[in-house]
């Protein structure tokens, strides 16, 4: 079975009581987006089998597993779900890849989160050319410099201030706001 990754632009910070945390969304329920000729949504609770299983998953800089960022045996990632997704916190080891996302947050130029999975048996459900993932195995999330898949969320340090927002962009933020 092929793991799947998708990847979204989602709220990233730097967490203001630990300079050196990313905290944010990987991935966010109920939004749409267009894989291939299918437009995907996840229904919330499709990672909590996933979480409860005690499984380790990984934090990577752009889906690279030579770039570790953090991890859950480690306690250095953490996982939750709430009601709008599938939220993390990445304690930051002192590498040189964990120093460029954490700069590259801080200026708001990452591109978002994504993550790797496969669907579980039984885990998706399709209606014409729409798949809403219900149960998934969460293999890593990574931090990812361009391109998410999923769109919902932004990107924005938390420990510096915000820049002014674009006419583009302050127009893309009401409409997230207004769902």
């Amino acid at each position: 079975m092929r793991m799947e990754r998708r990847a979204l632009p989602l709220e990233i910070r730097a967490a203001r009581s630990n300079p050196r945390r990313l905290e944010g969304y990987a991935a966010t329920f109920g939004t749409e987006t267009r894989i291939a000729d299918f437009v995907e949504t996840i229904r919330p609770g499709a990672f909590a089998a996933s979480l409860s299983s005690g499984r380790d998953v990984l934090a990577l800089a752009d889906h690279d597993p030579q770039r570790v960022l953090g991890r859950t045996k480690s306690g250095t990632l953490r996982l939750s779900e709430d009601t709008r997704g599938l939220a993390f916190a990445i304690d930051l080891p002192d590498t040189q890849a964990a120093r460029d996302m954490l700069a590259l947050a801080e200026r708001g130029d990452l591109g978002g989160m994504s993550f790797g999975f496969n669907v579980d048996a039984g885990g998706d459900a399709w209606t014409g050319n729409h798949r809403e993932l219900r149960a998934v195995t969460l293999h890593e999330i990574s931090v990812v410099s361009a391109w998410p898949a999923y769109d919902g969320t932004i990107v924005e340090p938390r420990a510096r201030q915000r820049a002014p927002l674009t006419r583009h962009l302050a127009r893309r933020y009401l409409e997230i706001l207004r769902g």
